[in-house]
């Protein structure tokens, strides 16, 4: 789609990216840490400052939890022209940070040289900030989308989503059954190829399956000869698993991204050049090269409690994650990896997913992005991580991640997620709350 059918310019009553700064600083100051267990602050108090500010402008919200302190929010707004509703969903919690790591505190929100610090900067209170800077805007002025939206602002994203939306699909899905779509985080961000800018909308997200390897075998003492030996059984499969090189898979979402890429490099995309045309996202690629493939890290071991003691088992932890399409040649490569006398087990196995990249979300999705910046390219892509669409689509959603963010191209995606330092710039927020305001107009 060209800069010609973009949204043209307009002249408004109201500022959609007025409070997005504030609003930024002012979640991250809420300490919302998820440890992945219920040792954290919660949500509780993010959930009722967002419950407030709806309220402030006349939209009425319920606050739901499942356990004491892990909140969600969840608001309609709009409609009246009879289509199904519009999920529109960020969670409030973030990941750790250590202060004595950073260079300001994480729950600052200290603005300085021109970009926002602090943990959830980028994932996802900047999202959260953008979606009720828009929303508070409109409302205040009486500009209500014709199509009707449930806002949902959700408990425990990072750590499986257990207190928010699995709780929300599995005991109050009267509350969000009736949407159809669903546009959520990761995704709209820029990355700049060739000089060119390109706009990443997510539209499929990698399986995770969190593995324990155990090997047991015969305990003795480490002055012995012993053949049955857990932590080298262990070792050996630890080894194997982590040193493969997984072949390259290439899914419709990743066809389409990198056939965009291929076009800027005068070449046609295929699976035996994808990584070359990964590589030409420079600090990106680390991110995007993770989904051409599937992959499994070992993270973690544990075996034995005394040096010249042979333990009885020895147990091993592995993030894997797998692409839509190849979950059975990921799990029947790995059990061969692990060779005999290995045993797995799942501390959490949740299954990909892809949407078609077209029809009329992702039109307006597009058009909004090219009204703010004509001269964008706009593709899918998919991503490596987890996010909450996992749950939604359980209830039959189109899912989508927009979060739209015009970066530098001198940008480091490596502090981007979780990073130390995690910051996003004050101009990439607004521009991501306008585009955001456009996408209301056009949903």
């Amino acid at each position: 789609m060209d800069a010609a059918s973009a949204q043209p310019s307009r002249d408004l009553s109201y500022d959609p990216a007025k409070e997005v700064v504030q609003l930024c600083q002012e979640l991250i100051r809420i300490d919302t840490s998820n440890y992945g267990t219920d040792d954290g602050p919660g949500e509780r108090k993010a959930a009722e400052y967002v419950a407030g500010l709806l309220d402030e402008v006349g939209i009425d919200s319920q606050v739901i939890e499942g356990q004491p302190g892990r909140a969600n929010v969840v608001a309609r707004w709009g409609g009246g022209d009879g289509r199904a509703p519009l999920l529109l969903h960020g969670h409030l919690d973030v990941v750790p940070a250590e202060a004595s790591d950073w260079r300001v505190d994480p729950f600052s929100g200290e603005v300085e040289d021109g970009q926002v610090w602090g943990r959830g900067a980028v994932d996802m209170k900047d999202f959260d900030a953008m979606l009720l800077s828009v929303v508070r805007a409109r409302a205040a002025a009486g500009a209500a989308p014709d199509r009707e939206v449930v806002l949902c602002f959700t408990a425990d994203e990072e750590a499986g989503g257990g207190h928010g939306a699995k709780l929300l699909v599995e005991q109050h899905a009267d509350l969000l059954a009736d949407c159809t779509e669903a546009v959520g985080e990761v995704g709209g961000f820029s990355a700049t190829v060739r000089g060119r800018r390109v706009y990443l909308i997510e539209a499929a997200e990698k399986g995770m399956a969190w593995m324990r390897l155990t090997a047991r075998g015969r305990a003795g003492h480490g002055s012995m000869i012993n053949a049955d030996n857990a932590v080298t059984r262990l070792a050996g499969a630890v080894g194997r698993i982590g040193a493969h090189q997984w072949p390259v898979r290439l899914t419709p979402t990743m066809e389409v991204l990198l056939a965009t890429i291929g076009e800027l490099a005068g070449t046609e995309a295929t699976p035996d050049n994808a990584e070359a045309l990964v590589e030409e996202f420079g600090d990106a690629a680390k991110m995007i090269g993770a989904v051409i493939r599937n992959t499994a890290n070992p993270t973690m071991l544990k075996a034995g409690y005394k040096t010249n003691v042979i333990p009885t088992d020895a147990h091993a932890t592995i993030d894997g994650r797998f692409l839509p399409g190849y979950e059975d040649e990921f799990f029947a490569t790995l059990h061969e990896l692990a060779g005999d006398g290995i045993e797995f087990d799942f501390e959490s196995k949740q299954d990909p997913w892809e949407t078609p990249y077209d029809g009329d979300l992702v039109a307006a999705m597009t058009r909004s992005l090219m009204a703010e910046d004509p001269e964008a390219l706009v593709a899918p892509f998919l991503m490596s991580g987890g996010t909450d669409a996992k749950h939604f689509r359980k209830l039959d959603m189109r899912s989508y991640g927009f979060a739209p963010l015009r970066l530098p191209a001198d940008l480091d995606f490596t502090a981007l997620f979780h990073g130390v330092d995690e910051r996003v710039p004050v101009d990439a927020l607004e521009f991501g709350a306008r585009v955001f305001d456009r996408f209301l107009d056009d949903i």
